[in-house]
């Protein structure tokens, strides 16, 4: 290819070609390197999400499934005698709150009845809504704060059956904590605490509705 310098014609030589290219080259090789290194990458965050995951939702369940079994025979007894499930949760948890709500007022299985239940979008509404025999689910990604804490306070006097849902590698259990029912997630992950209260309630759903369908369950 001939080229023209102060009018004086040119020709670019094959060296000069090789150094213009060499960069170029480079430079594509390395954006392939990264393209292939990317999703490697985003595989192995996942698998480790995932084992951290299912470890903190096994050692819960084999920590706490007499106490998942007694809160849902403690929960059909109130629902027998007309309570209704309330919820609440603040920030990530909201959405934890309206599926939860949604799960019980609207069952995935033929036969099985709708449960009253209401999500909370504000704390303030608890004091107007709530009633004896009503159940109140607070969700949390970690221990509670003031404004949780509160709420569990005023659930538990105005005679409400009261379950904790909330995550924290360093929680102790819940003893004080003012709730019938405490399950801490053990893990300081907000993902993962939300993957596991997600499984929690639906099993809660579940042993719900066994506990309803047996007649020897009064309230």
């Amino acid at each position: 290819m001939s080229i023209t310098i102060d009018g004086t014609p040119a020709r670019a030589g094959a060296s000069d070609a090789q150094t213009v290219a060499t960069p170029v080259g480079a430079a594509a090789r390395d954006a392939a390197s990264t393209r292939t290194s990317a999703p490697a990458d985003r595989s192995q965050a996942a698998a480790i999400h995932v084992a951290a995951s299912n470890a903190a939702s096994e050692q819960f369940f084999a920590d706490h499934a007499d106490l998942v079994a007694r809160a849902c025979h403690a929960m059909a007894v109130r629902f027998r005698r007309g309570g209704r499930l309330l919820a609440y949760g603040a920030d990530a948890q909201r959405s934890d709150v309206a599926h939860v709500v949604v799960e019980f007022l609207h069952p995935v299985i033929v036969g099985k009845r709708a449960l009253p239940a209401i999500a909370l979008p504000d704390a303030e509404l608890l004091a107007t809504l709530a009633r004896h025999d009503d159940i109140f689910v607070m969700l949390c990604a970690g221990m509670p704060g003031p404004v949780e804490s509160d709420l569990l306070v005023r659930a538990g006097r105005a005679g409400m059956l009261v379950l904790a849902l909330t995550g924290g590698r360093d929680s102790d259990g819940g003893s004080a904590l003012d709730a019938d029912f405490h399950f801490p997630v053990p893990s300081n992950d907000p993902l993962v605490v939300q993957e596991t209260h997600e499984i929690l309630y639906h099993v809660l759903w579940e042993l719900v509705h066994v506990f309803l369908e047996d007649r020897s369950v009064t309230g």
